[in-house]
């Protein structure tokens, strides 16, 4: 079956996904606003999210403050929206890296084999033994807090698993019938690799970006939370959580409420991840 024929029956199955998981609509719904609030952010905040009302600073909710206000009076609405930039831009752009770097160095490393193959699996398996938040710890601190640096450290988190998902479909697919077809061809290694091997595997990829994105949103907020994430006054989740943390007895709202919002956009993105797990999985579609 050709790839072009391919990508209707992918979509059905997606759609009958959604149809048998009713759940996964409440996941689509659920990001969708999250993703609009982000976007229209200027329209929907109420208020600046960096202007100061000190003399209503730690104001609980109220119908001034739906949310309440900070400790410089900040409204915590408006900070939450505009928080959502950051978290999604972050997410999305980490991930995105670390798919396009990760799957390019697994079909490399699964297409050439041999010794090639097994040091680049065995660097891999050292970067997969320290954990998410402390391997993106230890590079966020060395290259010091600010957006681009909060962007690479999370990405580099992320490649080794986005590796190893492309290589083992990569060594079962250089295989086929219609690689060494190409072969035969004169077709070069590159453009087996690009056009025939990656186009193959991309849905299971995708799939693995939707789920992991949910993970750079939380690493996101944990080095934030540690003042390794994008430097104040922006509004990020996890600095707000921080900042509440230290009012949590008096002025629960504070951290309360962007933990409910990272809470929410987590498992949003981890509903949609396992719809598309079950579109593309034959075992799941059979069942």
């Amino acid at each position: 079956m050709s790839i072009t024929s391919e990508i209707p029956a992918r979509q059905n199955a997606l759609w009958l996904a959604f149809r048998r998981n009713r759940l996964s609509w409440v996941g689509l719904a659920l990001l969708l606003v999250i993703v609009c609030a982000a976007v229209f952010a200027p329209l929907l905040a109420p208020y600046d999210p960096l202007e100061q009302h000190i003399i209503n600073r730690l104001q609980p909710p109220s119908a001034d403050f739906w949310l309440g206000t900070d400790t410089y009076g900040r409204d915590v609405l408006s900070r939450l929206i505009y928080g959502a930039r950051v978290s999604l831009v972050v997410g999305f752009v980490a991930i995105l890296i670390a798919m396009v770097i990760g799957s390019a160095i697994g079909i490399l490393s699964g297409f050439i084999g041999g010794i090639f193959d097994r040091v680049v699996m065995s660097f891999l398996d050292v970067m997969l033994s320290f954990p998410t938040l402390l391997l993106g710890l230890m590079i966020a601190a060395m290259l010091g807090a600010s957006f681009e640096n909060l962007v690479i450290a999370i990405a580099i988190t992320e490649i080794a698993p986005f590796a190893r998902v492309a290589r083992a479909p990569t060594i079962a697919l250089k295989q086929r019938d219609f690689i060494e077809a190409g072969r035969a061809m004169g077709f070069s290694t590159p453009r087996l690799m690009g056009l025939h091997i990656f186009p193959n595997m991309v849905s299971e990829v995708v799939v693995m970006g939707s789920m992991w994105m949910a993970s750079a949103i939380r690493t996101e907020a944990a080095l934030s939370f540690i003042g390794l994430g994008v430097p104040p006054p922006t509004p990020t989740w996890g600095s707000m959580i921080r900042e509440g943390f230290e009012n949590i007895l008096d002025s629960w709202w504070l951290a309360v409420f962007p933990s409910l919002a990272i809470l929410m956009t987590v498992l949003a993105l981890n509903i949609l991840g396992d719809a598309l797990r079950d579109a593309i999985d034959p075992k799941t579609r059979a069942e």
